[in-house]
């Protein structure tokens, strides 16, 4: 489905339908995002590194702010989901590693 512009749509059913079309694209783009958190947490071992990697949390951080920034999106509000979403998937690569250190320091650096 094509998304149409916000300016194109003149009544609620047919902006309801563009929401939940982006959040379908939103949520398979996070599925595959998530696949490649999967893969690091099967490479990380072998490499000797932690799930969590506190420059490259900040990194990845900062990336997004600066993409929010220049796409009109709020980057704090882009910083504080992407410190809650990176909290979740070292969660997930710590489970999938099998390690329970740094379980207290989930919070990402922002």
């Amino acid at each position: 489905m094509t998304l149409k512009s916000p300016n194109d749509i003149h009544n609620m059913n047919d902006l309801r339908i563009q929401i939940d079309a982006l959040d379908r694209e939103i949520i398979t783009a996070l599925a595959k995002r998530q696949s490649y958190i999967d893969r690091a947490a099967q490479i990380k071992p072998a490499a000797g590194l932690p799930a969590r990697i506190e420059a490259r949390v900040d990194e990845v951080i900062n990336n997004v702010a600066q993409v929010a920034q220049k796409t009109g999106f709020d980057p704090e509000l882009a910083r504080r989901m992407w410190a809650m979403m990176i909290d979740e998937m070292i969660a997930r690569e710590e489970k999938a590693m099998g390690s329970t250190a740094a379980e207290p320091d989930r919070k990402a650096s922002t």
